[in-house]
This record gives C-alpha cells, structure tokens and sequence, in this order.
C-alpha cells in the first residue's frame, strides 16, 4: 500500500526529517532543480504539507488540491494562511505546549540581561577595562518591578510564573480577561502606564503588527523595559529605535526582529538595547519536541482522522472530523 506522499517546502528539524521518512513518502522541495515542475507534476497527489517559516497562502494551496493538512513547526503559524486553508478544508496545526518553558527562561534571561546590562559587563571585562575602573553601576534592578504580560497564553503564563518567583508583580492584556490571579487592563496602554516591564509574547499577524507603538512606549516610561519574545512584526521598530536613543523607555531585550535576520541598524547602535538571534527555543531537546509533535500530527491525522493540536482557525473543522 502506498504510504502518503507529505511535501516539505524548505529544511526542517532533524527529527521532523527522520519522522516523516519513517511514516511518509516526503518530497524536500528545496532540493528539487525545479521546485515548479515538481509541484505541476505530483501535486495532485501530495496530501499533506509540513512546513517551518515557509509562506503557506490560498493560491499555494491550490496548487495542492488533495492536500487536508499543514503541520507548522513552531507555536506561531503567521506565514500561514490558516483562514484560507479553513475555506478549502485544509486543517493546520502547529506544536504548542512543548517549547513553553524553553521560551519563558530565555525571556527571563533576557529581561535580566536587559536590567542589569550582564552583555556589557561582560565586554567591558573582556575589553580589559574592568582593569581600569570597576564597571558603573546599573540604573535598573528587578526588585520591586511590576510586568505587563502583553498575551497571556501558554508562554505567557510560563513566565508570570517564572517572574512571580523573582518577587515580580504580574498583570495582563488579553483580547479578554482570564480566570487567573493577576490583575488585567482591558487596553494596552493602559497595562503599559500601570507597568514597568512589558513583555510581549503575542503572536504575530495583521492583527497584532506594530501594536507596541510609540504611544506604547511613551506610556511604558523612562524606566520601563520592553522585552519581545514573540515576533518582530509586533513592535514598531522604527519607534522603538527612537525611544531608546531619547531614553523614553529605559532598554529593551529582542529575541525577534520586524525584518529578520536583517536588524535595524539603529537598534546595532544602542547600549540600552540586548539584542538575541531569535533562540527563544533553540535548544536540540525542544526542537526536538517540536518535530516529533509535527510528525505525530500527520501520523495521527492519518490514523484517525484528526490532529493532535490543530491551531484556532481550523477549530471547526476538527469539531466536524470529530463528529
């Protein structure tokens, strides 16, 4: 019996590779001569697509009309289209839950890196100067703070927690209020009056994009700390390279960039900005986990007709599949 026929747009994790070998027949577009011809000539029999950042859109689609699947390797699936793969029946999922607590120490690492200036310290003794003088003393600490959680989700509950055991006082922006200990603003501006830290683990879209702007930021204040581990298009950069050099707000830590790999030259010239490769969960373990709950969602949609954690627009559809 022939086992179904999985495209895989670009590179992937090695366990997702390993996975879909196993279960799969797998097209690696990427390494096809001429990705075209290929999808012209197989796919009408392409069934399921998994992906990792490539642009999954309506007309793409089309081109894949048997496809009823797309598992995303990671928590945001922006370069999804997941309403239009809902309109041609196509469920889409994505890997939450396994990379949560990877996330929230990488954002408390980084927000202690942003407070107490640890980068620089550490230039400054590798440049020799320690030698000279001993290193200034930091504006910032994070005693005493309050966060502002901009999205309060799985990663975002991950690093109240986290941020509650510093001795950090936590409160929230979502969409809607939550069943939960800390105290919610019902708009962002006014989280970020109220707050110190803002943290922003939003996921990214039309939606949300440049939704920390400059009226964010001026109301964030001269001693605030925006950190960004959720993605670039979130933050208007432009604006943000503007309060840092204006000391509007104190610093800012980004693991995220608008534009990605490529980042602001204004940022690149800040002392007041730490600035990371985008390695939220970029630990061999958790990828690992994210592949394999990539591979077990077209498994298990294979064998029984619904995936393990289709994302909110395909929620429907699951409903249906489920009877």
């Amino acid at each position: 019996m022939a086992r179904p026929l999985v495209l895989m747009p670009g590179p992937m994790n090695r366990s997702v590779l390993s996975g879909t070998a196993e279960h799969f027949e797998v097209i690696r577009l990427w390494e096809a001569d001429d990705p075209d011809a290929v999808l012209a000539e197989r796919g009408k029999e392409i069934v399921a697509v998994a992906t990792a950042g490539t642009t999954i859109d309506g007309a793409f689609l089309d081109r894949l009309p048997s496809v009823r699947i797309v598992a995303s390797f990671g928590v945001g699936y922006d370069k999804i289209d997941a309403a239009a793969a809902a309109t041609r029946g196509v469920v889409v999922t994505n890997t939450p839950g396994v990379l949560d607590n990877e996330v929230a120490d990488t954002a408390l690492g980084l927000l202690l890196m942003t407070a107490r200036e640890l980068p620089q310290a550490e230039r400054y003794l590798r440049t020799g100067r320690w030698q000279e003088r001993p290193y200034p003393l930091t504006k910032a600490t994070l005693h005493g703070r309050t966060m502002g959680i901009l999205g309060l989700g799985r990663i975002g509950e991950a690093i109240a927690q986290r941020a509650s055991a510093f001795g950090i006082s936590v409160a929230y922006h979502n969409r809607h209020p939550k069943d939960v200990a800390y105290r919610y603003y019902p708009t962002l501006v006014e989280l970020a009056t109220a707050v110190d830290i803002l943290m922003v683990v939003i996921p990214g879209g039309d939606e949300t994009r440049h939704l920390v702007d400059a009226e964010v930021l001026e109301a964030l204040g001269p001693d605030g700390i925006l950190i960004n581990v959720a993605r670039g298009s979130v933050v208007d950069e432009a604006a943000l390279v503007s309060a840092l050099q204006s000391r509007t707000i104190l610093g800012a830590g980004l693991d995220v960039f608008e534009h990605e790999p490529d980042v602001h030259p204004g940022l690149l010239e800040l002392d007041n900005a730490v600035l990371l490769p985008h390695v939220g969960s970029a630990s061999i373990p958790t990828r690992d986990a994210m592949g394999r709950l990539v591979v077990d969602n077209l498994i298990s949609w294979f064998d029984t007709g619904v995936p393990l954690t289709p994302v909110q627009e395909s929620a429907d559809l699951v409903r249906k599949l489920r009877g």
